[in-house]
């Protein structure tokens, strides 16, 4: 009986114990599953003073790229409620697809990390919808905009006898380029194939920096840029006064610096190659992009937005740009979701066309 009598309150211990663990487990379980809808509840001011935001940016450190990301969190901060600060990571790799895929799949989605990505991001899914690297869909995120609309310059060295894109039909120039997937070598093989050119793409360079060095060694006759940043247009400068000429402006639009130099949509002979380089001068609208993952709260979206747009009407920050001699022509974040709509719905035969092209 005694034994019995020790057993009964044993077990009724037991009942005890497990009782208390498990209103512990409960207490812990509703407090983690609480921690998201609180911090939801918070306001933005709330969520962001004292955070410390960061801005991933897929360029190299010097480029037009990093450039513009360090501009943005020098000035950016003191237009987001609760005056977070902003430090710039750079993480590069394969034309900013590395980049892209990180902040998609893995970045916090909580409105702490911004990305700032290649112009040709947007697009890589449209040029390759079978591309495995390419592990995000560019319409699902949150775009903040771009400081600036871009036009590409294709640079050649003068000592072959080129000195005009026509020339190019008769004569042969080699250019430098980082990846197949990027405007440096989608470019001229759209100039190969819808004006007759003949241009060689040497693919591999790690960035921008090291493709305008080539042509500055002579290791390539030239550069097909995607833009024209200030990095960009300081650098060639000493080449167009000796041994350098633009042929050619890759973009929607003259730029006023080069006035009698064509674009690429105007020497097209025909309607289509017209509309093929519309279709990829996209990107150019696109300029310097930056964006937040997709799973960032829509509240957190438009203060976010909001700072972004104001940042860049600031004369602080616009004074600061033409010290660096930096072009600032905004483009918003949802004239890029919208401008990106159009172009995955461009007719299936100019898409298909295109797609075949940047092969």
């Amino acid at each position: 009986m005694k034994g019995h009598r020790f057993s009964v309150v044993a077990l009724a211990g037991f009942a005890v114990v497990a009782a208390v663990l498990a209103a512990v487990l409960a207490a812990v379980l509703a407090a983690v599953l609480a921690a998201p809808l609180a911090a939801q509840a918070q306001t933005p001011a709330e969520f962001y003073k004292g955070k410390r935001l960061t801005l991933i940016t897929s360029a190299s450190v010097g480029g037009g790229y990093d450039q513009y990301a360090r501009l943005l969190a020098k000035h950016m901060p003191r237009f987001i409620p609760g005056n977070p600060s902003i430090v710039v990571q750079n993480m590069v790799g394969a034309e900013g697809i590395r980049a892209a895929n990180f902040l998609y799949n893995v970045a916090a989605q909580d409105g702490t990390v911004i990305g700032g990505l290649s112009r040709n991001n947007g697009i890589a899914k449209f040029y390759d919808p079978a591309n495995a690297s390419v592990q995000f869909d560019a319409r699902k995120f949150h775009w903040l905009g771009s400081p600036q609309q871009e036009i590409g310059l294709f640079v050649v060295r003068t000592q072959k006898g080129a000195k005009s894109i026509d020339d190019l039909k008769k004569v042969e120039v080699v250019v430098s380029s980082t990846t197949r997937g990027s405007p440096t070598s989608i470019y001229p093989r759209m100039l190969n194939a819808l004006y007759g050119t003949h241009i060689k793409i040497v693919e591999g360079y790690p960035g921008s920096q090291e493709a305008l060095l080539a042509v500055e060694r002579n290791e390539v006759d030239g550069h097909a840029s995607g833009g024209s940043s200030a990095a960009f247009r300081t650098r060639i400068a000493p080449w167009l006064k000796s041994y350098a000429k633009v042929i050619l402006q890759l973009g929607m639009t003259r730029d006023a610096a080069f006035p009698d130099i064509p674009t690429a949509i105007e020497i097209m002979p025909t309607t289509e190659g017209k509309q093929l380089f519309e279709i990829a001068f996209a990107e150019q609208v696109m300029g310097r992009p930056f964006v937040m993952p997709p799973g960032v709260p829509a509240d957190r979206v438009q203060v976010l937005r909001a700072a972004f747009d104001a940042a860049l009407k600031d004369q602080a920050l616009l004074d600061d740009a033409k010290a660096q001699n930096m072009e600032i022509d905004s483009v918003t974040g949802a004239a890029i979701n919208a401008l990106l709509d159009r172009v995955y719905n461009a007719p299936p035969a100019l898409a298909a066309r295109l797609r075949e092209m940047a092969k």
